[in-house]
């Protein structure tokens, strides 16, 4: 006879997500969903038991700030944000997405040429997606996720540079203003998606982010290009429709950040417009701008301008991986964007630019900026008040592999001091391997920029260093994330795959919580379940009778261990046939149930992990499928 019940989890400390305090009690799953809740469920009644006795039982976490759009291709079951806790994503953030299809017409390959540089995809990897990537309408897309055999829940958005791609063709998105036709008919577009039960809109208007093919390379992704009147009105598409605006800011013009995030204001447009902007950092370079971020948070929300505005907050240091000179912070720094523009395989490209008396001035200027004399340059550094968020401070870049083994964990500030004392007493080289180093070396590199440029000469890619050129200070940290109006979730999962890896942001972020008392980790529970459910619009984030059972079980003594930065590692893909940078919390989250499904057992994934549907394709919970029968059957 069948059992009552598929599993119960017995003897945890339940939270319910809602930020209520914990309870110890069993909870029973049937179906797909959470059908008991009680002090004692008989446990012969169970198909299997999770025994969770001195663990918590919660709901599954949310990550508000993805890429996965790419990786659910690959792997449906998202494994390397699942075995976090994570049951529910995000995605198609920052204007990027796959809403449209591979929307490869007249030569164009947008998909390539709008992920390669600003996520830092690898264009084998883009490409194989691209191939994948056959359907063509915004309808077609959440079919297609229908079908796969998730083993998380993705919540996919309208990306604004596909869209203006989708309606002015990549070329006309980039090279001209969008007419009173062609804003019309992304509108309709935007209307039939919110129809379709999507629950938000993605923009971009950070400065450097550029395409990555010919003979685009210098220039902007689509979504730069779209005037504040076309921002207005597709928002206001959203604003009718209730559903969220994720947005970065245009950060180098302080008045276009003002003016486009007052479209919050219920008070000036009659009703609040959601939105979620990235991000609160804590930037070494200048801390201003955290100020700015809280000063702006607090106007945007304030009685007055009636707003639902929200910065998003990461809970590590912003720690970044390079590949010599390639990484997402170079785009900003004109003289290093010139060496990121060249594909990856281009080493001959980069060493000749390298090489090159023109581009050395200027990467020697580049790099000096503000370290020496006297002007306003030397003085915004000294106050931390840069423009970049690349500080270029030699004492906090750390070699990890790529040169002597004996450099890594170094600072750059280290071996190049030993190499200046090497010079005048050669018994300063520490290993042969070393000594070689040293004396391949110009004289130039005595000082910072020929040291740099040296470097990245002989080692090219296979120079991996990394810096943490935001978050330095924990506390400043823990202040953003318990701030009521900043949700915590800027991780950027599936994104920069060998420069960062923070999949365990949630964690991260309970792991703070946890050390300031069960109070405030049922609040930041609640901050990482259903408070961006409802943000969002979807039906997740809760762990009560009735709800579908996304359930994450976390170990707090393994939590309260838990070191981050020491299960950090690169992997070899083989279904990417390239390296990605992963974590490895193994151990601290017992369990993870999607739909009430097992996926993850502590250790290792079960069989159902990418195999079987477990997992939704979330829609806005005002949607209501009407006349797509398919999709009411999906659901």
């Amino acid at each position: 006879m069948a059992k009552a019940f598929d599993y119960v989890i017995t003897g945890g400390l339940v939270f319910d997500g809602l930020g209520n305090a914990p309870v110890r009690e069993d909870v029973a799953v049937k179906n797909g969903r959470i059908v008991q809740r009680a002090a004692s469920i008989d446990q012969n009644e169970a198909d299997e038991i999770i025994d969770a006795k001195g663990q918590w039982v919660m709901p599954g976490l949310m990550d508000i700030h993805t890429h996965l759009d790419l990786e659910v291709e690959f792997d449906p079951a998202l494994k390397e944000a699942v075995r976090h806790g994570t049951t529910s994503v995000l995605m198609s953030n920052c204007s990027l997405g796959l809403a449209y299809g591979n929307q490869r017409r007249n030569g164009e390959d947008p998909l390539v040429d709008c992920f390669a540089r600003v996520e830092n995809m690898p264009k084998p990897v883009l490409r194989k997606i691209a191939e994948k990537a056959s359907w063509k309408t915004s309808a077609g897309y959440y079919q297609h996720l229908d079908e796969l055999p998730l083993g998380c829940n993705v919540i996919p958005m309208i990306p604004h540079s596909m869209l203006r791609t989708e309606v002015m063709g990549l070329k006309g998105s980039v090279s001209r203003t969008a007419s009173k036709d062609d804003l019309a008919q992304m509108e309709a577009l935007l209307e039939k998606a919110m129809a379709e039960g999507y629950p938000g809109f993605s923009t971009d208007a950070l400065p450097f982010h550029f395409l990555s093919e010919d003979p685009n390379r210098r220039v902007k992704i689509p979504s730069q290009f779209g005037q504040y009147k076309e921002l207005k009105a597709l928002t206001g598409v959203l604003r009718r429709h209730d559903r969220l605006w994720q947005a970065t800011p245009p950060k180098d013009s302080p008045l276009a950040v003002i003016r486009n995030f007052l479209l919050t204001s219920g008070a000036l447009y009659k009703k609040p417009l959601k939105i979620t902007a990235v991000a609160a950092l804590d930037v070494a370079a200048n801390t201003s701008i955290r100020r700015l971020a809280l000063t702006l948070t607090a106007i945007f929300n304030s009685s007055l301008l009636k707003g639902r505005f929200r910065l998003q907050a990461l809970a590590a240091p912003f720690k970044v991986y390079w590949d010599g000179p390639i990484n997402p912070l170079a785009e900003e720094i004109p003289a290093l964007r010139e060496l990121n523009e060249l594909d990856l395989e281009d080493a001959e490209g980069r060493r000749a630019l390298l090489d090159d008396p023109a581009f050395i001035k200027r990467f020697s200027r580049m790099w000096m900026t503000g370290k020496t004399g006297f002007g306003l340059a030397r003085l915004k550094r000294l106050m931390k008040m840069e423009t970049l968020a690349f500080d270029r401070d030699f004492n906090e870049m750390v070699f990890y592999s790529g040169g002597p083994d004996i450099w890594t964990g170094e600072t750059f500030a280290q071996v190049m001091g030993r190499y200046q004392a090497w010079r005048k007493d050669a018994s300063m080289a520490r290993t042969d391997e070393e000594r070689a180093a040293f004396e391949a070396m110009p004289d130039d590199a005595s000082e910072e920029p020929g040291f740099m440029l040296h470097l990245l000469r002989t080692y090219d890619l296979g120079l991996r260093w990394w810096t943490i050129s935001a978050n330095r200070d924990p506390e400043i940290v823990r202040d953003l994330l318990n701030h009521p109006k900043i949700m915590p979730g800027f991780n950027d999962s599936g994104a920069h795959i060998t420069n960062m890896a923070f999949y365990d942001g949630n964690l991260r972020c309970l792991q703070i919580a946890l050390s300031e008392g069960m109070e405030r980790v049922a609040s930041q529970i609640q901050r990482l379940t259903s408070e961006p459910a409802d943000f969002i619009g979807v039906d997740a984030g809760r762990l009560e009778e009735g709800a579908r059972a996304d359930i994450t079980v976390v170990d707090p003594e393994a939590l309260q261990s838990y070191d981050s930065e020491a299960h950090s590692r690169f992997i070899w893909r083989e279904d990417y046939e390239h390296e990605q940078m992963v974590n490895r919390s193994d151990g601290v989250v017992s369990a993870v149930i999607v739909g009430g499904g097992l996926v993850w057992d502590g250790q290792r994934f079960t069989e159902a992990a990418g195999r079987t549907r477990l997992g939704r394709a979330l829609r806005h919970r005002d949607w209501t499928p009407k006349s797509q029968p398919e999709a009411l059957a999906a659901e």
